[in-house]
């Protein structure tokens, strides 16, 4: 499976899902069950070095405005979602995390930033269609902190002179 295949499965999933990230897990799971264990491998780890590339201190920054609040475990799950969202506004994201301002419509972070079965569901499909455990993805694992300039989480005047425009926009 090569990027352009990875990023099609994501977004024909959450267009499907009408952007509901559990309904678009599951039907993640059920498109990777027609798959080959190995082309659910190789997007597994399309998935995992995007979480990993993911892991930046701005975006957490991010997360933290649009969520009002993140925790690790909140911030994992929002880095699912972000890459549920598709290419454009997860790479968006990525390179600039206050262009979130821009790329995403209405937030609901009842129903949005949280999509902890996404990341699941590589490993799902694989287990159904094998019968194992997925095996190791061969892949870098994630910096044991995040990238980039540490950021105050709590300090709304860092946050807000980081990201201006996604705290103009979403800040309570």
């Amino acid at each position: 499976m090569d990027e352009t295949e990875f990023w099609e499965l994501v977004d024909a999933t959450r267009e499907a899902a009408e952007g509901d990230p559990e309904e678009q897990a599951d039907l993640l799971v059920e498109r990777l069950l027609r798959l080959d264990p190995e082309m659910v491998l190789d997007f597994a780890r399309h998935f995992e070095a995007r979480y990993n590339r993911a892991y930046t201190w701005d975006l957490w920054g991010a997360a933290w405005i649009l969520l009002d609040g993140a925790s690790d475990d909140a911030f994992d799950f929002f880095r699912c979602w972000l890459i549920g969202q598709g290419r454009e506004t997860y790479e968006g994201a990525v390179h600039d995390p206050d262009k979130l301002a821009d790329l995403l419509g209405d937030f609901d972070d009842e129903v949005d930033g949280d999509a902890e079965e996404l990341g699941y569901a590589a490993d799902e499909a694989y287990e159904q269609l094998t019968g194992a455990v997925a095996p190791d993805l061969g892949i870098p694992a994630a910096p044991p902190e995040p990238l980039g300039t540490p950021l105050d989480l709590e300090n709304h005047s860092l946050l807000e002179e980081r990201l201006p425009q996604l705290w103009d926009r979403f800040a309570d």
